[in-house]
């Protein structure tokens, strides 16, 4: 059985039944938005400017922007819901709300403030996560159930698509992504997901839509199984389908790199490879990580002087010379034992892409990551998803 609900300025839609059923009907209805969407921006000239919409469809946008406030306003203690929340483009996107957590309460770490809730250095309650791996409309970035997730796009590119949605929406951060692994660890609710050609390798019966000459999955298509807390309204596809961007991480020259806390999510913050925002990851007393890579061995560790080279092991196997509460907020730890650990510690920058791929089996996971690919990465495997703050 699955159950679908969705809404589309005035329109909703909402469909209960067998999987096939209910993907049709999704389908039928996501089709109709897409069209919509279109012909919005065919007649209205820029997707971005809303000036030039008709003013019933600028009413609307504003009445689901009301609505969204009344929910936030009579949903106290209200831990995470889904929420569907409008760009300035006035397509919907189905996203994830997550209140703010320390990391003594995620996952027995001190009392600081989770890096994912603090952006610009002001703590924020709550930040919303994309459901679904995102598709793309008109050029930007959407979380709608049974898409094609876009592919073929650069971590940079991908962002600034994300940015262009309006103030708050963002590329999903590597802050944002250590919070769902690091959640999902604490609920002992490790996703499983699309890791063998449409199936789950852990059991063949899990398995999602399959895309036409293809071994992705449409989004959101699997079992509860295939999200962050095991149930329909979790966080979907963390686990395999495609590599996700996880942007404000990288290894440069085998020093370990991030954005400060969540600023990742900053328009402004410079990420480029010269950029100011970036910060060195450090240990307990401040000391800046490095990745040595040695006889196919995978070390952390404060030491400067490493052994530069290239290699994948398990997490389980990988050795954590220091201890830094920073990777355990980033689930850059051996939270998932089986999942993959690739460094490129040799010359150059190298940036994080998380979860795995469709035929990575049990490497696979939401603890899965990957310091290996260059800026300039774009391939069909390699997609991302927005996420959104209400700036204060």
């Amino acid at each position: 059985m699955a159950k679908i609900l969705c809404n589309y300025f005035g329109l909703s839609m909402a469909a209960e039944g067998k999987s096939d059923f209910v993907g049709r009907q999704a389908a039928a209805f996501l089709g109709y938005v897409q069209q919509d969407a279109e012909r919005c921006a065919a007649n209205c000239g820029s997707a971005e400017d809303l000036s030039a919409a008709p003013e019933e469809i600028k009413r609307e946008i504003l009445s689901n922007d009301e609505e969204l406030r009344r929910r936030e306003q009579t949903a106290p203690g209200v831990e995470h819901d889904v929420v569907a929340i409008y760009d300035n483009a006035g397509i919907p996107s189905i996203m994830h709300r997550f209140r703010r957590v320390t990391n003594k309460e995620l996952f027995g770490g001190s009392d600081a403030v989770h890096p994912a809730f603090i952006i610009g250095g002001e703590v924020y309650d709550e930040i919303y996560i994309s459901v679904y791996e995102n598709t793309m409309i008109n050029g930007k970035p959407y979380s709608l159930p049974l898409q094609e997730p876009v592919t073929n796009i650069t971590m940079e590119d991908f962002a600034q698509a994300c940015f262009s949605k309006g103030e708050g929406w963002h590329c999903l951060t590597a802050a944002e992504w250590g919070l769902l692994a690091d959640t999902s660890l604490k609920l002992g609710t490790l996703p499983h997901g699309n890791t063998n050609c449409s199936h789950w390798h852990g059991d063949d019966k899990e398995q999602g839509i399959i895309i036409e000459d293809s071994y992705k999955t449409l989004t959101g298509s699997g079992p509860a199984t295939w999200t962050h807390d095991h149930t329909a309204s979790g966080v979907h596809d963390l686990c395999g389908n495609i590599w996700e961007f996880a942007r404000g991480v990288r290894i440069r020259d085998g020093a370990l790199w991030a954005a400060e806390n969540n600023d990742a999510a900053l328009p402004e913050t410079d990420l480029t490879e010269c950029g100011d925002g970036w910060k060195p990851i450090t240990d307990a007393e401040g000391h800046p990580l490095y990745v040595a890579v040695e006889d196919n061995k995978i070390t952390f560790n404060t030491y400067p002087s490493i052994h530069r080279d290239y290699c994948g092991c398990a997490w389980g196997n990988v050795r954590m010379n220091c201890d830094s509460e920073q990777l355990r907020a980033l689930a850059l730890f051996a939270g998932e034992e089986k999942a993959g650990c690739y460094v490129d510690s040799t010359e150059g920058e190298y940036i994080l892409i998380r979860g795995g791929l469709w035929s990575r089996g049990g490497s696979a996971g939401v603890f899965y990551s990957s310091l290996s690919a260059p800026r300039s990465y774009a391939r069909g495997s390699v997609g991302g998803r927005s996420a959104y703050f209400k700036k204060h």
